[in-house]
C-alpha cells in the first residue's frame, strides 16, 4: 500500500516539479520585456532588444509570450493560474481592461481585466483536446477603445500518465507448425497509449509474457512473438494459451498497463508414419462372390491430420495378386480388398496376401525418421457355395439342311455341377427363344432334335437359349445360347428377276436385239448360280425369234426377220425354259411378251397400239398441235370482243370537281344510321315535315330552275311508304339539271323540340360575325387571345 501511495503521488506530482523547474525560472530570470507582455502597435509597444544587446548580453532561455501551459486533470479547492498578460502601456492604474476571447474563453478560461492573470475553471483532458487559441486585447476601460491591436496565444494541456495501454485488435489468434526451431515467427500483436507519445515516457510501451512460458517469448519493443522451446509435438499439445503485457512508462514502477490473449495453435506437419491397427487379417469369402465385390478393409492409422494423414495401399506379395486388388476409401482412409477374378473353391480354398500402407504427402525434413509406411499379413478364406451347372463350351453352333426328316438329331450339349456332390443335370429350351417350337430337346442328354420342317429361304439362323438345372437345388440354373444354321438344298426353281415386256419396232432389223432377260434363284449354292435358257420343244424352230445366252448369265432375245407388222400381228408370245446347275436340276417356265410398234428412223418407240396406225397420213402430231393452237386463238378474240361491247353500254358520266367530291364515299362505317349511303334519300324519311315541303339541294347549283313538287296531304299515321319512295325516284330521274344523287344525305333537320336547335352550316342563319368573342377574355389568356384573332378576323371582313 506505500508503494502504490508512492507511485500515485508521483504520478501527480513529477510533472509539477517539472513545470517549476523549467518554467518558473525562466519567467522570473527573464527579462521583463519577454515576459507575458502583449505586442504593442507601436516601436515602443514591445521592447526589444537591439542587434547589439544581443551580441554583449549572454543568451538565456526565455519565456515564448505567446504559449502558456495548463497540466491536465489537476483539480483543487480554487482556479489554476495558467498566466498574467501585461502590456506595456499599462502604467499601474486601473484604466486598462483586458478581454479575453477564443476557444473556451469565459467557460474554461477567466481572465482578471484589471491584473490579466487567466484561470482554469475546469479540468481539462489532454485526449480530449490538447491546445486552445485564444486571443487577449487592452481596452480602455472608460471608453472601451483597443490600446492595442489583438494578440493571439495559444494554452497547451500538459499531459499526465492517465491512459492504460489498449490492445484494439485483441484477443488474438495465431498459427504455427509443430516441431519448429526456437525463434520462429509466431505473430505480432499492438497495443496503443491515448497519452502524449512525445512528452515523458507516458506513452512509452513495453511488452512481456504473463502465461506461456516456456513456450513462447516475445520481443519487449517489437511485440514479436517467437517460439522459446523446441520440437513442440502437436500430437502432444495442439493449443496454447498466452497472456501478453503491455506496460507504458518504459515499464517502469508507476507504469500503467494493459493484456491482451493470443491463442497459438500447432499446425500438423507430417512427422508420423502410417500404422496398422493388428498385423494379421483374416476374411472369408464365398467362391461366388461376383466380381469387384469387397470382401474385406485393412486400415493404417496416421497421427497426423489432413493431407498428411492419407496413405495408399497396395498388395506387394502373395499368392492371390492377380485375384485380388486394394483400393483406398477417399472418406475413411481405409484399405478396402476386392475381388478381380472368379474364385473357386474346388481349385483353391485360401489366398495369402501381404500390403502395405505408405504416406501420400512426405516431409523431407522428417524422411530420416524412418519409413512412413507400414505392412500387413492378410489370410482369406474361400468357402464352398452352391454352384450352377457349367456347360463345356460357352457358345454352341449346330448345322442342319432344311430338308431335315422331323425328329432327326441336330446336335448335343453337355453341361456338370462343379460342385463336390455332383448333381444330376435336366435340359429345357426357353421357350421364349423358339416361339414356333421348332426343336427339341433330351431332358437327360442335352441331345436336340427337329420339331417341325425348316426352310432356308424362309430363315437362315435360329438361336435358342438351352437352360440346365440341378435336379437337387432348381434355383441352380445356367443358360447357353445355341445358333443353328440352316443349311441349302436345291428346292427352288429359277425364274425371271422380274416381269419383261418387249417392243419390237417394225422397221427393226433381222439379228436385232430386242430384249435382254435375266433370271433369279431363291436357293444359295456354294459355287453361285448357272441358268441354262432354251425354248420349248415345240417352239424350237420358231420363225420370228431366237435366244442367245449371254457370258453374264442372261439371256439375250433377237428377231429373226423385218417387217412386223401391227396390222397383222401386234403381240408375240415367247416361251422360254430357265434350268439351274442343282443335283437334282430344278426348271421352270417363263413367257416373254413382245409387243410390236411403230419407231421413228433412229429406233425409238413413238406407238404401239393399232388405232395410232390407222390414222390419216396426213395429220401428224405437229398438226394437231397446230389445229389446237388455233382453236384457242379464236375463244381469246370473243371473249375480248364481249368484254369490249360491255364497257361501251356503260354510261359515261362527265362530272366537274363538285359532283366528285359529292360521290365520295367512306366505308369505315358499321351501317346503319345517319352514314348509311343507301340509294334512297333516308333523312328525307326521317323527317316528318318534309314530306309536305320542297327541300332545295345545297350540293350544288342547278343550270336549270326546278319547280318545286307538290307537296303531299300530311297523314300522320297512313303514310304509303311504298307510293312515297316512287314518287321521289320518279321526280329524280326525270330531274334535267343534274345527275341523280339519289345518295346524298341531308343533315339539315335534327328533330323537333331541340333546345339547341340546329348545327348544320347548310343552314345556319347567322354569321360568325354576329358572334361577341369578349367573354373568352374571362377564361384567361390563352382563351383571351384566342378572341383576339376571331375579333381580327371580324373586322377585316368587313373591311
Amino acid at each position: 500500500m506505500p508503494e502504490r501511495l508512492t507511485e500515485m503521488l508521483m504520478d501527480t506530482w513529477t510533472p509539477l516539479i517539472i513545470l517549476w523547474i523549467t518554467v518558473l525560472p525562466s519567467i522570473y530570470m527573464a527579462p521583463v520585456n519577454q515576459s507575458h507582455v502583449l505586442p504593442s502597435g507601436s516601436s515602443t509597444g514591445l521592447k526589444r532588444l537591439t542587434e547589439e544587446q544581443r551580441v554583449l548580453n549572454r543568451s538565456k532561455r526565455g519565456w515564448v509570450w505567446n504559449q502558456m501551459f495548463v497540466l491536465e486533470e489537476f483539480s483543487g479547492p480554487e482556479p489554476i493560474l495558467v498566466g498574467r498578460l501585461h502590456t506595456d502601456l499599462d502604467p499601474g492604474s486601473s484604466k486598462i481592461k483586458y478581454i479575453l476571447s477564443g476557444d473556451g474563453a469565459g467557460t474554461i478560461f477567466v481572465i482578471n481585466d484589471k491584473t490579466g492573470d487567466i484561470h482554469a475553471m475546469k479540468r481539462l483532458d489532454r485526449e480530449e483536446k490538447a491546445e486552445y487559441t485564444l486571443t487577449a486585447q487592452a481596452v480602455d476601460r472608460d471608453t472601451n477603445k483597443p490600446l492595442e491591436p489583438p494578440s493571439e496565444f495559444i494554452i497547451k494541456v500538459q499531459d499526465i500518465n492517465d491512459n492504460a495501454p489498449e490492445f484494439v485488435d485483441g484477443p488474438y489468434h495465431a498459427t504455427v507448425p509443430e516441431m519448429s526451431v526456437v525463434g520462429t515467427f509466431v505473430t505480432k500483436v499492438t497495443a496503443t497509449d491515448a497519452d502524449d507519445p512525445v512528452y515523458g515516457n507516458s506513452a512509452k510501451l513495453v511488452y512481456s509474457i504473463l502465461e506461456g512460458q516456456p513456450y513462447f517469448s516475445i520481443e519487449p519493443h517489437t511485440a514479436i512473438i517467437k517460439t522459446a522451446l523446441p520440437n513442440m509435438d502437436r500430437e502432444a499439445k495442439e493449443e496454447y494459451f498466452v497472456v501478453i503485457q503491455a506496460k507504458d512508462m518504459g515499464g517502469h514502477m508507476g507504469g500503467l498497463s494493459g493484456t491482451t490473449t493470443v491463442t497459438i495453435t500447432l499446425t500438423d506437419v507430417n512427422d508420423n508414419p502410417p500404422k496398422f491397427a493388428q498385423s494379421l487379417y483374416h476374411f472369408s469369402v464365398m467362391e461366388d462372390v461376383a466380381l469387384g465385390e469387397p470382401i474385406g478393409r485393412v486400415k493404417a492409422n496416421d497421427l497426423d491430420i489432413g493431407e498428411n494423414a492419407k496413405s495408399s495401399y497396395d498388395i506387394i506379395e502373395g499368392d492371390g495378386m492377380d485375384i485380388f486388388e486394394i483400393t483406398t476409401d477417399a472418406q475413411t482412409q481405409d484399405g478396402i480388398i476386392r475381388v478381380r477374378k472368379p474364385l473357386d473353391f474346388e481349385t483353391k480354398k485360401s489366398y495369402t496376401l501381404k500390403v502395405e500402407a505408405v504416406n501420400i504427402h512426405i516431409d523431407p525434413r522428417f524422411i530420416s525418421g524412418g519409413p512412413f509406411k507400414d505392412t500387413a499379413t492378410v489370410k482369406i478364406v474361400v468357402e464352398d457355395a452352391d454352384e450352377p451347372p457349367v456347360f463345356s463350351s460357352p457358345t454352341y453352333l449346330l448345322e442342319v439342311h432344311e430338308n431335315a426328316a422331323i425328329n432327326s438329331v441336330i446336335g448335343q450339349v453337355t453341361a456338370h455341377d462343379p460342385d463336390v456332390s455332383s448333381s444330376p443335370i435336366r435340359f429345357s429350351i426357353d421357350r421364349h427363344t423358339d416361339l414356333e417350337r421348332q426343336f427339341n430337346i433330351n431332358a437327360e442328354d442335352g441331345k436336340i432334335t427337329l420339331a417341325t420342317p425348316l426352310d432356308r429361304e424362309t430363315n437362315t439362323w435360329h438361336n435358342i437359349t438351352i437352360v440346365a438345372t440341378e435336379t437337387r437345388n432348381h434355383s441352380q440354373v445356367s443358360r447357353v445360347p445355341v445358333a443353328i444354321k440352316v443349311l441349302d438344298v436345291n428346292d427352288n426353281a429359277p425364274e425371271f428377276a422380274s416381269e419383261h415386256e418387249a417392243f419390237l419396232c417394225e422397221n427393226g432389223k433381222p439379228g436385232q436385239v430386242i430384249q435382254i432377260v435375266s433370271a433369279i434363284d431363291k436357293d444359295d449354292p456354294k459355287n453361285g448360280h448357272y441358268f441354262l435358257y432354251s425354248l420349248l420343244p415345240e417352239m424350237v424352230n420358231n420363225p420370228n425369234f431366237t435366244i442367245k445366252k449371254n457370258e453374264d448369265n442372261t439371256l439375250s432375245i433377237l428377231a429373226k426377220h423385218s417387217g412386223f407388222s401391227r396390222q397383222k400381228q401386234e403381240v408375240y408370245l415367247l416361251p422360254i425354259v430357265i434350268s439351274d446347275s442343282g443335283n437334282p436340276p430344278m426348271s421352270s417356265t417363263s413367257t416373254l411378251t413382245i409387243r410390236v410398234c411403230g419407231c421413228s428412223s433412229e429406233g425409238i418407240v413413238q406407238s404401239c397400239n393399232v388405232e395410232a396406225y390407222v390414222l390419216p397420213i396426213g395429220l401428224s402430231m405437229g398438226a394437231l398441235i397446230a389445229i389446237l393452237a388455233c382453236i384457242i386463238l379464236l375463244l381469246v378474240i370473243v371473249v375480248l370482243f364481249v368484254t369490249l361491247r360491255r364497257h361501251k353500254n356503260e354510261p359515261l358520266i362527265i362530272k366537274d370537281d363538285e359532283d366528285v367530291r359529292e360521290n365520295i364515299i367512306r366505308y369505315d362505317d358499321e351501317g346503319g344510321g345517319e352514314e348509311d349511303t343507301e340509294a334512297f334519300d333516308i333523312a328525307t324519311l326521317q323527317n316528318p315535315d318534309g314530306i309536305n315541303g320542297f327541300l332545295p339541294r345545297k350540293d350544288i347549283k342547278p343550270d336549270l330552275q326546278f319547280m318545286p313538287r307538290q307537296g303531299l296531304a300530311p297523314v300522320p299515321n297512313g303514310v304509303d311508304v311504298d307510293e312515297f319512295i316512287n314518287v321521289r325516284l320518279h321526280e329524280a330521274d326525270n330531274d334535267p339539271t343534274a345527275p341523280p344523287y339519289d345518295s346524298i344525305q341531308i343533315y339539315g333537320y335534327e328533330g323537333r323540340g331541340s333546345a339547341a336547335g340546329s348545327l348544320s352550316s347548310l343552314e345556319s342563319s347567322t354569321s360568325d360575325s354576329d358572334q361577341n368573342f369578349d367573354y373568352l377574355s374571362e377564361w384567361g389568356p390563352r382563351f383571351k387571345r384566342l378572341g383576339e384573332l376571331y375579333s381580327v378576323g371580324e373586322s377585316d371582313k368587313e373591311t
